[in-house]
């Protein structure tokens, strides 16, 4: 499959089978994530892989209950990841400098790495931002100083093919400087 079919294939799932994903595949996208460019070569992240169905049931239960219960679907993802920030020193002093948090634009590019190795392989991906993180920390037992900044819900997609996203076009997210024209 080309790049630029597994983009445009790429989606949100939030409904998926309940079949367990292979190891493999997991370590393939682990391996796309490894390899992702980051600010001093900082590498700033930690993928904790949650694939025990107890340790997951867990886990989903209490970072997606009370106000974070809109997530609540991603408990029936069979694999969840937890995304950690590990920031090094010195892109954290350009970061202040810059008033640029560069770990987060890392872990983004390593997480984005993983969900597109993953639709290569089949898989479907949601990233999330809305979880209880101390209750999260609490079950995956992260000492104080450790920050979960996103969980992945990793499955086989239970609906396919999933609809297409609705995106805003070219034109309206880019203009060239060379003629201040945007393209159509």
């Amino acid at each position: 499959m080309e790049l630029n079919d597994i983009i445009q294939a790429r989606r949100s799932v939030r409904r998926y089978r309940p079949v367990l994903v292979e190891r493999e595949k997991i370590l393939q996208c682990l391996e796309a994530a490894r390899l992702a460019p980051s600010a001093c070569n900082g590498q700033p992240w930690q993928f904790i892989v949650v694939d025990d169905a107890e340790l997951k049931n867990r886990l989903a239960g209490e970072a997606f209950s009370g106000i974070y219960a809109g997530t609540r679907f991603a408990g029936r993802a069979p694999v969840l990841i937890a995304l950690v920030a590990d920031p090094d020193w010195l892109p954290k002093i350009g970061g202040a400098i810059r008033k640029t948090d560069f770990h987060l634009i890392d872990i983004g590019i390593a997480g984005e790495h993983f969900v597109l190795k993953a639709a290569e392989l089949g898989l479907g991906t949601c990233w999330l931002g809305w979880f209880d993180e101390t209750k999260a920390k609490k079950v995956l037992k992260l000492p104080a100083g450790k920050k979960i900044e996103i969980m992945l819900a990793v499955g086989y997609p239970q609906d396919s093919p999933i609809p297409p996203r609705r995106r805003k076009a070219l034109g309206e997210i880019c203009t060239f400087s060379s003629s201040g024209q945007q393209p159509q």
